[in-house]
Formats: C-alpha cells, structure tokens, sequence
C-alpha cells in the first residue's frame, strides 16, 4: 500500500518537497506545499499496513460511481443505491487505498451514517476483519460509549465487500487546520482535545490494544460547526469551533498485544524512534505518535517533515538532542549508525534540518505557566527510551490536565 518512504522524492500528498516560509507574524512554518491535496472526509483515512503513504483522494464529496469500471477490487456505486435494504448512499466522503467512505441514510432509523466499503481484494478484507473484531472488543468495554472511540453500528457484505456502519462524525482534526489556514489550536483547545484522546488510547492500552496509526486525520471532531472571528494578532478571520468533542477513528492495524506485531506500523510523520530503528515496539509508540501529533496542534504543522529514514532521525535529534547510543548499538539497521552515532553528514544534508527544526523548547511562543507545562507533558511523550516514555496513564495525572481533573 504506497510507495516505501526511502525510495521517493514525493511527499505524502504527491507534492515536491516543500520550500518552507517562515510566517513574520506567528513565527510558525507556513507548510501549505504539504497540504495541497484534500484529505479524506471522516472514516475515510488509508490504513498503515505499510505506512509509507496515504495513497489519499479526498474531496469526492457528491461524486457519483455509476458510470466507473470496477478497478482494483473498489465497488462500483451510485447516489440512491441501496444497500442491505437498509442504506441508502447519498454522497461520497472520501476515498483511499483501502476503498471508499459515503454518507447513507439508516431508512430503519431515518438517520445519517458513514458507511466505509472496502475493496473486495483478500488484503483488504482481511484489515477489514480485523478492524470489526477490534470495534466489537471496544464496543463490548465500553458499552456507556465513555470513551472516545469512533463506535460501529452495524456490519455487513455487499456484492463481496466488506462494509462497516459508523456514527457520522465532523471534519478531521487535520482537515480543520487545513480549512483553518493552518493557524493553531490554543493551549486550551489543544488541553481539552489531548485529555480525550489520551483517555481513549489509554483505555486501548488497558485492554491490551495498541493503535499503531494515531495522526491527526485519525482524529476526528464529532461537530465541525464553527464561527468566523476575527484575530487582532494575525489580522484575518478563523474558525472557532463549537465544540472541541474528539474521537479517534481507524482501527484498522490496531494490535492486540498478543497478536504478531508487524515490524512496520505508524504513518511516517507520527512514527516512533524504535519503529525506524527496528527495535520491536509496544503500546508506548503510539505514546511517541500522540506527542507529535499534540505538537502538530500547537505548531499547525508536522514537527517532522520527511520521507527518509535517516533524515528522520537526524530531525529527532536536531529536535530532541542525541539519540542514546544504547539504542543505536541495539539496532538492526546498522547503515544508519557510525561510531556509536548516527550516520548523518551533517555537512552535506543538514542545511533543510537546520533551517527548519530547533530544540523542542525553543517552539514555544511564551513563558506562560501552561505552556511551560505542555511543553512538559511533550518531552515526557518524545522520549527516545521506551523504557523512560511516559505512559499514558501517567499523562493524564501530568500538571498540564489539571484544571479538566478539577472540573471532573
């Protein structure tokens, strides 16, 4: 599914690689070479069996299927089809590797759905079992719905295809900075969307599930309604949302602990040190994933901005400081280390890091108390050492989550 990371020159989204500009105003990195190409509606964001890239088509909303030749195992569909005597399609939400995302109507209960339909090939078909099986183990412990876990209402074939019934959700968290020309989440934003997120990925993590693919396209609000205010600092108008209800969604390479772990997980931005350095991994990556992802928030862009693995690591260390050379002696990729450290030529290849990645604490835009404690909770999230991360357990008693501790 994709292309492998190392081998190409494209960024997720097929753009070239993107000629940062520093914003004068916000001091941010304006990215939007990164972001060209909408993203997938809801349920509809590509799986990670192989993590390297999205193979995304967003923007498909009203597009009809009729008239298209069956292609690589996706169904062949029509605005008014009815599936299951039960579904009826409406529009289209999205599309990726996997298949496709549309809107229906539940006509037993006269409500709208997502329906994400799979591609009919034994690959995705499998995923697809795979994801049922998980949402039926967090519907089954999570039956009051306390969570923040996308719920699955209903599943069912259809000409061969595997089709999974969701609650109809908002914009991604993505998908919203995206439309929101990227300007950030406030501290306090960014407080309440973290405590849901780490909630429900804890409860993952306390029956033994691990997610293996938390980005901010697999966040998802559940209302998107906003309104137009205008901001004195930047001089234009932004969304602000109604709500900041969140739930994470795609389930489909979650890992329960027990089962194989494949050595490859993660879409690339959000993936863990031990991932790359193919040290085995455990529940604590999707801990690393969430700190990028949080940070991601705070910044409106990706803190790391690469295809390649090697760049990738000199990113983090640029970032967050050396690597341990422990972790580098353990590693089975041993091209990406010399003398106890990582193999970078830093004179030839370094100019792009420099430029566009600084100490995680230099990120900061004020001293404020709070920010000092989000900055905090993240260094704590991207640690190199899986063995000193943060769980996430441990995260919701950070000082960063207080005031929500407070009020609950």
């Amino acid at each position: 599914m994709g292309r492998k990371d190392d081998d190409s020159e494209y960024w997720r989204d097929g753009d070239p690689k993107p000629d940062l500009q520093t914003d004068t105003k916000t001091g941010n990195f304006n990215q939007c070479a990164r972001y060209t190409t909408p993203q997938i509606h809801n349920l509809a964001d590509d799986t990670a069996v192989s993590a390297d890239d999205d193979g995304v088509e967003g923007g498909q909303r009203g597009r009809s299927y009729e008239d298209d030749e069956e292609e690589e195992g996706h169904l062949v569909y029509h605005i008014g089809l009815v599936m299951k005597e039960r579904y009826e399609v409406v529009c289209t939400l999205g599309e990726g590797t996997f298949g496709k995302v549309v809107e229906c109507i539940d006509i037993q209960k006269d409500e709208h759905v997502a329906v994400k339909i799979m591609r009919n090939t034994d690959c995705f078909c499998e995923v697809a079992r795979s994801e049922i099986t998980v949402l039926e183990e967090i519907k089954r412990l999570d039956d009051d719905n306390r969570f923040a876990c996308v719920r699955m209402l209903d599943w069912f074939e259809h000409k061969g295809h595997i089709c999974i019934v969701f609650e109809l959700l908002g914009l991604s968290t993505f998908e919203f900075l995206q439309q929101n020309e990227f300007l950030p989440f406030s501290v306090e934003q960014i407080r309440h969307m973290a405590f849901q997120i780490i909630k429900a990925v804890c409860f993952l993590h306390r029956n033994k599930l691990t997610h293996t693919d938390l980005k901010p396209e697999n966040i998802l609000f559940v209302c998107s309604d906003y309104d137009l205010e205008y901001n004195e600092d930047l001089e234009c108008e932004e969304r602000k949302l109604r709500s900041l209800d969140v739930k994470v969604v795609d389930f489909g390479t979650a890992t329960f602990d027990h089962e194989h772990h494949e050595s490859l997980v993660s879409t690339r931005y959000y993936r863990a040190p031990e991932v790359i350095l193919d040290l085995g991994w455990n529940q604590s990556c999707d801990v690393w994933s969430l700190g990028c992802v949080i940070t991601e928030f705070y910044l409106g862009r990706a803190l790391f901005l690469t295809h390649d693995s090697k760049e990738h690591l000199a990113m983090m260390e640029r970032v967050l400081g050396p690597i341990p050379p422990h972790l580098l002696k353990q590693t089975r990729k041993k091209h990406y280390v010399h003398n106890e450290c990582l193999n970078w030529d830093e004179q030839n290849h370094d100019d792009y890091i420099r430029k566009y990645c600084q100490p995680l604490k230099l990120y900061m835009q004020t001293q404020k108390e709070e920010e000092r404690q989000l900055f905090d909770l993240l260094s704590c999230m991207l640690e190199y050492d899986v063995c000193k991360r943060i769980t996430l357990e441990e995260a919701l008693w950070h000082p960063f989550f207080t005031p929500l501790r407070m009020q609950n």
